[in-house]
Parts: C-alpha cells; structure tokens; sequence
C-alpha cells in the first residue's frame, strides 16, 4: 500500500474563533470534499518546511506562528496519509485560493457541517479540544 506524507493546516482567524478550509478539486482523491490546507511532504523536508511551502503555493500566506495539532494516520484503502497537522495562529498575507480552490471562512464550531475526508474528523475533534 502506497503511504504518503502530508502536513495540513488549521488556519485561525485573529479573533481565533474562525478557520479557513478549501475545497478538494473535483478530480483530486477525495475531491469535492472540503479540507484543511496543505500538501505532501518533498523527499527530505521537515514537516514545517513543508507546511511554509504548501501554505504558500496553495493558499498564498506565510506563516509567522504555528504548533503541532495532531499527528495521525489514516487507512484510505487505496493508500495510506499519515497527516501531521498544525495550528497556524499568525500569518501575513490574506488566504486565498491559489490554486483555483473555492475557499472560505468557517466559525469553529460550524466545521461539523461541512463534509471532510475521514481523516480529518480527528483533527476538528483535536481544534475543538484545542481552542
């Protein structure tokens, strides 16, 4: 089974009771569903070297504070993601979606409506317990 690295991130809001979520585009693997921004790991970087730049490419912020959320893996079948997840709680620059993603704003404790791979159920569990 093929297993691939990714780094995700929660991205708050200043007041910090809002966080920013993208869509999957419809062709990518679990496409559609909504998600926390970021990407897979490249060959020898570090999971915070990899957060800066997929926060950059993808959604076009630089991040100035962040921690470490939750780290977990999660068996798709197909293949397995091993996420490790952080909480970005200053960052210059306002997201957008760079790559063409349908983007938005979402009150913390409205992320359960909102369809997410299986995944990330833990990580809204992790950023509710969190905040």
């Amino acid at each position: 089974m093929k297993k691939i690295e990714v780094v995700a991130a929660a991205i708050l809001s200043v007041c910090g009771q809002r966080v920013f979520i993208a869509k999957r585009h419809a062709a990518a693997h679990q496409g559609g569903l909504w998600e926390f921004p970021g990407g897979k790991k490249e060959a020898g970087e570090s999971a915070q070297a990899a957060l800066y730049r997929e926060l950059q490419e993808e959604v076009a912020i630089n991040v100035i504070a962040s921690h470490s959320l939750i780290k977990l893996s999660h068996d798709y079948g197909d293949k397995c993601v091993e996420l490790d997840v952080y909480k970005v709680t200053a960052f210059s620059g306002e997201p957008r979606g760079a790559e063409g993603q349908v983007t938005r704003w979402v009150p913390l404790n409205e992320l359960q409506n909102f369809e997410f791979p299986a995944a990330n159920q833990a990580i809204i569990e992790a950023l509710l317990a969190d905040s």
